[in-house]
């Protein structure tokens, strides 16, 4: 296995249509995994959210510390781990959507989402510790 992986060492990956999954700390400190569309831009990962009141908001702003994982499902496998202090805003929730639905499930999906999603939140993942692999031989 190959790892010390860095996001430009996994293009299929980072550019690919795999569902992320974002890890978050409940009050009981428990852990909440939840699968969502991301996006890798400007040395960060991206997440959009439709409602303030998604428990991943309310984890967040309570325990910034988050996971974020991308394992694809096919080999040859590899995967690509962020962790980090999250920050939450409005800004560009739209141009996250639209970009994450086009990438995952196509122009009109993505037209028809932010032409009716009310204005959400994004959350921001900057990198503080990264974790790349490949299983190769």
């Amino acid at each position: 296995m190959r790892t010390g992986l860095g996001p430009d060492d996994l293009p299929a990956l980072i550019d690919g249509t795999d569902i992320g999954v974002l890890a978050t700390r409940r009050p009981d400190d428990s852990i909440m995994l939840s699968p969502v569309w991301w996006e890798w831009r400007d040395g960060g990962i991206n997440i959009w959210v439709d409602a303030e009141s998604d428990r991943k908001i309310q984890h967040i702003r309570r325990d910034p510390r988050v996971t974020f994982v991308v394992p694809n499902q096919a080999g040859p496998y590899e995967g690509f781990e962020v962790r980090g202090e999250a920050t939450l805003s409005g800004d560009d929730f739209y141009g996250v959507l639209r970009r994450t639905a086009e990438r995952f499930d196509g122009p009109d999906a993505a037209d028809r989402m932010v032409s009716t999603y009310a204005p959400g939140v994004v959350i921001r993942l900057e990198p503080g510790v990264t974790r790349g692999w490949r299983y190769e031989d």
